[in-house]
C-alpha cells in the first residue's frame, strides 16, 4: 500500500515515493516492511494489513524547539484542535482534514496548523481509534513547536508553523455537530420507563455472564478485570503474598474465582507517568509471545490502584537462586539453559517481532523461572520501541545502574546492544553466584587476562557437572557482550548462534568497559 499526504503536489508526492521505493528494497530479503516519511508511507505484508490501523509499533517525535507562543496558550489550542480533528477525521471524505486555529491573546501571527489522515482502506471506527492513540502519543509535546505521530493506518501533526497550502484546509466544524435527535428524543420519552427498566435487565444479565472477565478496553484484545476481584484474589494485597518487590511495584499472589493461579502486580504510583508506563507495557507484552517472555494475562486501570495480572511463576525472580535465600541450588545445566533463554527471548525481541523492542532494564530480578526452571523475561514498564531505519534513540536514562552500558548512562545513547550489555553482567551473575556492579566487571577481565577466568565459576557447583572449556567460553561471551566500543558487542541473534554451536566463538574480547573513555 502507498499513500501520500494529501496537502503534498503530484511532484512532492512522487519524490517521496521513490525515496520509500529505493528505502524499501533494502527490506525484500527481511520479509515485511514499513516505511514511514513525513509525507508518504509505503508497506507490503503477505498478509492482509488493509484494514489494520493502530500497531505497537506506533512512533511519535516532539519538535526539539519550544514554541514561541506562551507556554499555557498553545497547550490548551493544540489540546482542542487535535481533539477535534480525532472527532472529525473518521467522518470526512477521504479520511483526511487539515486545519488552522488562532491561539487567543498570543498576536494575530499565533496559529496553530495541524493535519490528521487515515488510510483510505481502514473504516471509520479503526480510523478513530488510530488517531486516538496518535493524539495520546502526542499529549506530551506542546510547548514544543510541533509533532507527529505515525501509526500503522493514521498520521497526525501539528505545528506552530505552517506546513501545508492554505487551500488543502477544510471546516471541521460540521463533522463536530451532534446530529439531530428531536424526533428521537420524542420516542425516548414516550418510552424511558420501558427502556429503562430493560436497560436494568440487560445490566445484570451481562454482569453475570462475564463478571469473571472484564470489559475490552482501549487497548484491543487485553482482558480487563474488576480490581474488587483481584483485591480478593490476592487477600487485600497481604503481606503473606506478596512474592516480589521493586522500584515500580510489589508482586502477589493471587487465586482467582476460577482457581487459577495469577502474579499480580500493583504499581507504586498512579501519577501520568506511571500511567503511561502501565499502558506501555500493556501495548507491548499483550502482543508479543514467546516461551522465554512472561504472558500478559489481563489488567485493571478502573480501581484506586494500577494493577497488571501475569502468569505466575512458582519459582520467583532468578535473583534468588544467585544470591539470595535459595543461593546455590541450581546445577550447571539449569544455568545453562537460563543464559540459553534469556539470549533467545532478548533475540524474539530485536529481531523476530515485528518492530524492535528494548527492554532497557535487564537484570536478574526481572528473570523469573517457571516449574521447569526455564526463564521469562519480565518487567516491560521502561521497553522501548526502534522504528525500522533507527538505530538508536537519544533519550534520559532509566534502569538499575551496573546493568547499564556506559553509552547509555552517561550520555542517553539507547539501542539495542544496551541489553546486549545488561545479559552479559546477568551471565556473569548466574555463573558467578555473585552480585555484579560496575565496579565488580574489573576483576572479571582482569582474571580472563591473566587467563583466571574459571576462577569466576560459583564454588557452589559440582565441578563434575560442567566442562571448563564450555564455561570459559561462555565467560569470554559474557565479556564480549560488555565489552567497549559498542560496535564490537555482537547481537543477541549472534549471541543464540554462539550458544547453539552454530556459531563458534572465536572473537577475542578486546577492550573493557572504560566509563571514563565516555
Amino acid at each position: 500500500m502507498v499513500q501520500c499526504r494529501n496537502y503534498l503536489s503530484s511532484a512532492d508526492c512522487l519524490v517521496c515515493f521513490d525515496a520509500a521505493v529505493s528505502l524499501s528494497l533494502t527490506c525484500l530479503s527481511d520479509g515485511p516492511a514499513r516505511v514511514i516519511y513525513e509525507g508518504c508511507f509505503l508497506r507490503y505484508e503477505a498478509e492482509d494489513f488493509y484494514r489494520v490501523a493502530t500497531l505497537p509499533g506506533n512512533t511519535w517525535t516532539c519538535s526539539p524547539k519550544q514554541s514561541s507562543i506562551k507556554e499555557t496558550l498553545i497547550n490548551q489550542v493544540v489540546e482542542g484542535l487535535l481533539r477535534d480533528l480525532e472527532i472529525a477525521t473518521p467522518k470526512t471524505n477521504g479520511l483526511f482534514a487539515a486545519a488552522t486555529r488562532q491561539v487567543p491573546g498570543a498576536g494575530t501571527d499565533a496559529t496553530i496548523y495541524a493535519v490528521a489522515q487515515c488510510a483510505q482502506t481502514v473504516s471509520q471506527s479503526e480510523c478513530g481509534n488510530c488517531l486516538s492513540v496518535a493524539n495520546r502519543n502526542l499529549e506530551n509535546c506542546p510547548p514544543q513547536a510541533g509533532g507527529s505521530s505515525v501509526d500503522a493506518g493514521c498520521f497526525l501533526r501539528y505545528s506552530d508553523t505552517a506546513f501545508f497550502p492554505k487551500n488543502a484546509t477544510i471546516d471541521i466544524t460540521p463533522f463536530l455537530r451532534a446530529s439531530s435527535r428531536t424526533k428521537s428524543s420524542l420516542i425516548a420519552g414516550l418510552v424511558a420507563g420501558v427502556c429503562i427498566f430493560l436497560l436494568i435487565l440487560a445490566l445484570m444479565f451481562w454482569y453475570r455472564l462475564f463478571r469473571k472477565t472484564a470489559e475490552r478496553g482501549f487497548i484491543s484484545g487485553v482482558t480487563y478485570y474488576k480490581y474488587k476481584d483481584l483485591k480478593a484474589a490476592t487477600k487485600s494485597f497481604s503481606e503473606n503474598n506478596k512474592v516480589g518487590e521493586g522500584g515500580f511495584g510489589d508482586v502477589y499472589k493471587g487465586i482467582t474465582n476460577d482457581g487459577d493461579v495469577v502474579a499480580v502486580k500493583k504499581l507504586a504510583m498512579t501519577t501520568r507517568k506511571v500511567k503511561e508506563d502501565f499502558e506501555s507495557e500493556i501495548r507491548l507484552t499483550s502482543k508479543v509471545n514467546h516461551r522465554n517472555i512472561i504472558r500478559l494475562l489481563g489488567c485493571s486501570g478502573k480501581g484506586p490502584e494500577l494493577l497488571l495480572v501475569f502468569e505466575y511463576m512458582r519459582n520467583g525472580s532468578l535473583d534468588k537462586f544467585l544470591y539470595g535465600e535459595k543461593r546455590g541450588t541450581l546445577s550447571w545445566n539449569q544455568r545453562f539453559d537460563i543464559i540459553f533463554g534469556i539470549a533467545r527471548g532478548l533475540a524474539y525481541l530485536h529481531d523476530e517481532f515485528h518492530i524492535s523492542i528494548i527492554h532497557r532494564d535487564i537484570k536478574s530480578s526481572n528473570i523469573l523461572l517457571d516449574d521447569d526452571y526455564q526463564p521469562k523475561i519480565a518487567d516491560f514498564g521502561l521497553a522501548r520501541l526502534i522504528a525500522e531505519g533507527q538505530s538508536h534513540l537519544t533519550t534520559g536514562f532509566a534502569g538499575t545502574l551496573g546493568y547499564t552500558a556506559p553509552e547509555y548512562a552517561i550520555h542517553g545513547h539507547l539501542s539495542e546492544k544496551v541489553d546486549t550489555y545488561a545479559y552479559g553482567v546477568v551471565v556473569l551473575e548466574i555463573i558467578s553466584g555473585q552480585q555484579c556492579t560496575k565496579m565488580m566487571a574489573d576483576p572479571a577481565w582482569k582474571l580472563y587476562a591473566d587467563g583466571m577466568h574459571i576462577d569466576l565459576v560459583d564454588e557452589a557447583l559440582d565441578p563434575g557437572e560442567y566442562s571448563i572449556e564450555i564455561v570459559k567460553k561462555i565467560i569470554q561471551l559474557a565479556l564480549m557482550c560488555t565489552q567497549s566500543p559498542v560496535s564490537t558487542r555482537p547481537t543477541m541473534s549472534e549471541v543464540v548462534a554462539s550458544l547453539t554451536g552454530y556459531s563458534p566463538i572465536e572473537q577475542i574480547p578486546e577492550s573493557m568497559p572504560t566509563w571514563s573513555s565516555y
